[in-house]
């Protein structure tokens, strides 16, 4: 019982240390209002990876896996989400060739 109080509080410890490093990310990208830097197939990698690793531990209900990817897939698509608004507002800009 020990060893499964160990393993569930090093789970927790280690899934909110990786949840907490996406803060910074999240902050700069709203403050700073652009995710040019950002690259769109790697968050939407990391988003499809997250939510396979929520779903695996919804289904062996391991709640470290739970807490801390569904947590950090809110903070990654949120990152993803304003990747993908910056990029269709690039897109409705004129060009630099169009403008007279």
């Amino acid at each position: 019982m020990l060893q499964t109080d160990l393993a569930e509080a090093i789970g927790m410890v280690a899934g909110t240390l990786t949840t907490l490093s996406f803060l910074p990310q999240v902050i700069k990208a709203w403050r700073c209002g652009s995710t040019s830097d950002i690259s769109l197939a790697m968050f939407l990698g990391l988003c499809a990876g997250v939510a396979l690793w929520l779903v695996y531990g919804l289904m062996v209900m391991a709640w470290p896996v739970i807490l801390a990817n569904g947590a950090t897939l809110v903070l990654a698509g949120l990152i993803l989400v304003k990747k993908l608004r910056d990029l269709a507002q690039e897109k409705r800009r004129p060009s630099e060739e169009d403008r007279p």
